[in-house]
């Protein structure tokens, strides 16, 4: 099949990197695309919110199958343009993709499925705002209701920073802490049938030992040897599959990915958000062990045929991403600054690759053009393995400026 990706992050690399592996797949173009993924697909220039020029594009590139990477352009509908010109998509209907583009939208379909997650309210004025705060006290969880590339929530002990954020939103989702590890799970779904993949837990602060401002994703890791080997079938059971069958019953039925960020808090599993696309950077690792071929597992869920696809086979062994950011991330970031060692990781690590973000040509260099750059990724027997190649990796990488947590994975190691 004719394959086209729709994003221009590591993500989207990620996912493109697995696509130029499957058989299946005859021809990779990926729009924007960036420079490392160029390496993999053939890139073009699009709006990725315009709905019609992508799928415009799609129709002109004769494309069978089109992925929308990113959550923006599914809030936006770029899902139901392209699969209104009688082409594939992965990816939910805008409707559906409020899952996330509304954090109030997805506690009201918890709430309907009965969907553990946190007490919570939805505040618009200041006075609900102070009500919302005193309630739960501290530490306080305060959720922009809308999109905010990974970056709108804040978690905080200090009630004026907690306060401050809240009214800088036009609608905030105030909620009850949740204590414990974290873990995102993801699963494929075409609206009935569920298919959970592998979890990962990813790393939001900015600095070692969870330090720092909150980032996009400082890195990941998968699998979990702390958890419970019941948690995905218990996250299916309890969370994913009530969803998916709340949405349908709703009349607007989610085909695509579904992301549960969880806390697996002293009372159990519960919901911190949704996200309705892969995550970034937990898609790095979770695909880095995914041996079953991309492709067909999610156009089977693109066209409904999710219950009779093979189960999903993975390897034994771990991944792990550490993620090269730029100077002044997470605040506005410094680009244009040259990033060196990139041929040596591929020609001198077996083991370990990396997946570009923020990057762009310039005169023929690689130099950086985001917060996020680079996503260095490594498998190995155990997490310990793969840590260790990932980081000699990273090694390697040279960006002025450029900075990365050193303790990825390293607890979950026993480091």
């Amino acid at each position: 099949m004719k394959v086209l990706v729709i994003g221009g992050g590591a993500r989207e690399h990620a996912l493109c990197r697995s696509l130029s592996l499957d058989p299946d797949v005859t021809s990779l173009h990926c729009a924007p695309g960036n420079a490392g993924i160029g390496e993999v697909a053939e890139l073009h220039q699009v709006d990725a919110l315009d709905g019609a020029a992508v799928a415009e594009l799609a129709v002109s590139l004769g494309a069978d199958f089109v992925i929308v990477g990113p959550e923006a352009p599914l809030v936006a509908g770029v899902a139901d343009a392209v699969r209104a010109r009688g082409i594939d998509c992965f990816g939910p209907t805008a409707r559906a993709a409020e899952l996330e583009g509304s954090k109030a939208f997805a506690k009201d379909v918890m709430a309907a499925a009965g969907v553990p997650t946190a007490r919570s309210y939805v505040c618009t004025t200041a006075d609900e705002v102070d009500v919302a705060l005193d309630a739960f006290g501290a530490p306080y969880v305060v959720k922009d209701d809308g999109l905010a590339a990974g970056k709108g929530v804040v978690v905080t002990g200090d009630l004026a920073t907690a306060r401050a954020h809240a009214l800088s939103c036009d609608r905030v989702v105030i909620e009850e802490f949740l204590d414990g590890p974290e873990v995102s799970l993801f699963a494929v779904t075409d609206g009935e049938t569920v298919v959970p993949l592998q979890p990962a837990q990813d790393f939001k602060r900015a600095l070692d030992d969870d330090e720092g401002p909150n980032t996009g994703g400082m890195g990941a890791y998968s699998p979990l040897p702390w958890a419970d080997p019941k948690l995905v079938d218990e996250v299916e059971r309890t969370v994913l599959q009530p969803t998916v069958d709340e949405l349908r019953r709703r009349g607007t039925p989610f085909a695509g990915l579904l992301y549960a960020g969880l806390a697996i808090t002293s009372r159990g599993v519960r919901v911190i958000e949704f996200n309705a696309r892969f995550g970034d950077p937990e898609t790095q690792v979770v695909l880095a062990r995914l041996k079953t071929p991309l492709a067909g597992l999610l156009r089977a869920a693109a066209t409904g045929q999710l219950a009779a696809f093979p189960r999903l086979r993975w390897s034994d062994g771990a991944a792990v991403t550490v993620v090269i950011a730029s100077y002044n991330y997470p605040d506005t970031p410094r680009t244009g600054d040259p990033i060196s060692g990139l041929a040596d990781v591929a020609e001198k690590d077996e083991h370990a690759y990396v997946l570009h973000a923020g990057t762009r040509e310039d005169d023929g260099r690689i130099v950086s053009a985001g917060g996020r750059v680079l996503s260095v990724t490594a498998t190995g027997s155990d997490l310990a393995k793969a840590r260790d190649r990932a980081y000699r990796a990273v090694d390697r990488i040279g960006l002025d400026g450029g900075h990365h947590r050193t303790d990825i994975a390293a607890k979950a190691a026993g480091l």
